[in-house]
């Protein structure tokens, strides 16, 4: 049976290689991303006392290496090895090498060691041109937040503002609603502490000025 999910996923989606995509394209210029935290995640977890984290997805290891820098152990699991090869580069840049840790692992069929649990789980921007099988990934990770703990996830809600009417961008994106329906949680066992948009100023790969939409979900287990 086809489901809505299976469609947004799976639809118009290229039959490639998710890993060797990805490598190539991290391998296609010296930084792919920023290296800075992305902002909304700092927003959401700056009030949060450090412990565990978990990071979906990590790329180049901005993200992580933010949390490391503020008392997080925090570990990120990426497809590409040439991402995670930067990502260590850059914990060891910014003297956080002993707090952030990168694994080389499809999120299909990777999973915590001794089913540990994290006090945090985020998956910021988890989206792609090619295969991914997104939903099942943070449906499957939610079980591992521990008692008390947050799962973030970060979303492109829409395209930006330059791709309007093109065609171009993620293959994908994805609202707040239908994130909390990916997760299916149960209601007895978890708090929706946020689930919204918010818009961001950001420049196009040709410098165009424009505006994201992105969808933001914060739950918390009981």
């Amino acid at each position: 049976m086809r489901t809505f999910e299976h469609d947004k996923e799976h639809g118009d989606v290229p039959a490639e290689d998710p890993r060797a995509f990805w490598d190539a394209r991290y391998a296609s210029a010296p930084n792919v991303w920023s290296g800075q935290v992305n902002a909304a995640l700092a927003a959401v977890v700056e009030p949060l006392g450090p412990g565990s984290a978990l990071d979906l997805g990590s790329g180049e290891g901005g993200d992580v290496c933010w949390l490391a820098q503020r008392g997080w152990f925090a570990t990120g699991v990426e497809l590409s090895a040439v991402a995670v090869q930067r990502a260590r580069e850059l914990a060891t840049a910014t003297g956080c090498q002993d707090r952030a840790h990168f694994i080389t692992g499809d999120l299909t069929t990777w999973r915590p060691p001794n089913e540990q649990c994290y006090d945090l789980i985020t998956a910021s921007f988890l989206q792609s041109p090619v295969r991914l099988e997104r939903s099942s990934i943070l449906r499957d990770f939610s079980r591992y937040v521990a008692p008390g703990g947050h799962m973030v996830i970060l979303a492109h809600a829409k395209p930006p503002t330059w791709l309007e009417g093109t065609g171009r961008g993620p293959s994908s994106f994805y609202t707040p609603d239908e994130d909390l329906a990916a997760l299916d949680l149960d209601p007895d066992t978890w708090e929706i502490k946020r689930a919204d948009t918010i818009l961001r100023e950001a420049t196009g790969p040709e410098g165009q000025p424009g505006v994201w939409e992105d969808s933001v979900v914060v739950v918390r287990a009981a």
